[in-house]
């Protein structure tokens, strides 16, 4: 293992990169439902900031005129879709078919022109058209935002990248249920798979998309 004076000094030199904005990106909101903001959720994180920072970037993705995606987890009442990972998480079974804690959380509402992916596992791209989609849409690049960062968030970006897609992770408009496991994700993402951007920066980018 390598050692060093700090984290920073540690990845210093190696993990530094910057990909940059694409030239047409795509906002996805992951799996902004009442389960992670009703306390009476076993999955409820307690992130209700982050969930005002996502919808100041939706109405900044929409007013710039972009592809908007949400997500959302839905298993079969029996949940046998749900494979290994209900079986290693069983508060999944808050996402059943019909289950009230699927439901949209408050503020969220897809337009009729904006996309739903329901999926069955962490990553958006998994199982789903997503990477199809943003390929015949032109997208280059997919801003992320939604919970959580440890999980859902990090499984998209990393395959965004994978897929070649340019991961943009909207540094407020994410969360997860401890700052510690947050941080260290959104650390993570930011060396190695995709850049880590403020809603700020995103929203000034975006308004620059909207002139041209």
């Amino acid at each position: 293992m390598v050692s060093g004076d700090s984290l920073s000094d540690n990845y210093s030199g190696v993990f530094e990169g910057r990909i940059g904005f694409g030239k047409k990106p795509a906002l996805i909101l992951i799996d902004l439902v009442e389960a992670y903001f009703n306390t009476d959720s076993p999955l409820y994180a307690d992130v209700e900031d982050t969930l005002a920072s996502a919808l100041d970037l939706l109405e900044a993705a929409r007013s710039a005129g972009l592809l908007v995606i949400y997500t959302n987890v839905v298993f079969h009442p029996s949940m046998k879709d749900g494979g290994r990972f209900a079986q290693k998480v069983a508060a999944l079974q808050n996402f059943a078919a019909g289950n009230p804690m699927g439901a949209w959380a408050k503020g969220i509402a897809p337009r009729d022109d904006e996309l739903v992916i329901s999926k069955q596992y962490a990553s958006a791209f998994f199982g789903t058209s997503l990477a199809s989609t943003l390929t015949a849409n032109g997208n280059d690049s997919l801003i992320i935002s939604g919970v959580s960062t440890s999980g859902c968030i990090r499984a998209t970006c990393v395959d965004a990248c994978q897929h070649g897609f340019i991961p943009i992770v909207a540094q407020e408009a994410v969360g997860d249920r401890h700052e510690a496991v947050h941080q260290a994700n959104l650390f993570d993402m930011n060396s190695k798979y995709g850049d880590v951007v403020s809603v700020e920066e995103i929203r000034t980018n975006l308004a620059s998309l909207s002139k041209t």
